[in-house]
């Protein structure tokens, strides 16, 4: 898809700032790609130039965690959304707001929910496990293990059953014990 006048360039942004205003929350660049891309929004190369030029703009911000770049509309990328959304056809919005709420539970759970392990020697690994909600931490579990096997089944389950889990472990906690 070229880009054939500023209309359609100021478009393409003003789509980019109403997906990560829709979000509401921190999105990764994979995420941002992936809603973009299946949707056939724009190519990747023009969307990952838009996304550049409206963080220079400051119109999106980014911030690094755990070595990952996520990115938020900033108050004056709200601004310039508000004023302008009636230039993003309402059709693409309706597709957009559609794949939102369909992929808005994965996406909170892949920022939200975190399992990783380094290996401290041969038998030994280190396995983080974290819940976070925005800021918060609901819990960061840290467990030595002594198999590269192991602490990869512990991150594949926190990642798929984190939630019963970290019920599992509060109930055991506070159960009264003689």
């Amino acid at each position: 898809m070229a880009i054939t006048n500023n209309r359609e360039l100021a478009e393409n942004k003003l789509i980019l700032l109403y997906i990560v205003d829709k979000l509401n929350m921190p999105v990764s660049n994979l995420q941002l790609t992936k809603i973009v891309m299946e949707n056939k929004l724009m190519n990747y190369f023009i969307f990952q130039q838009f996304l550049d030029e409206l963080c220079n703009l400051k119109y999106i911000s980014s911030t690094t965690t755990d070595n990952k770049i996520y990115y938020s509309i900033t108050p004056s990328g709200k601004q310039t959304l508000e004023y302008f959304i009636n230039h993003i056809p309402k059709g693409v919005m309706l597709i957009i707001d559609d794949y939102i709420k369909k992929i808005r539970k994965n996406i909170r759970n892949e920022t939200l929910i975190k399992a990783d392990f380094t290996p401290e020697s041969e038998s030994e690994f280190t396995v983080t496990c974290q819940i976070r909600e925005d800021t918060f931490s609901l819990i960061d579990l840290k467990i030595s293990v002594g198999t590269k096997s192991d602490a990869r089944d512990i991150c594949k389950n926190w990642q798929k059953h984190s939630q019963t889990i970290y019920s599992e472990i509060i109930e055991s906690l506070i159960k009264p014990r003689d």
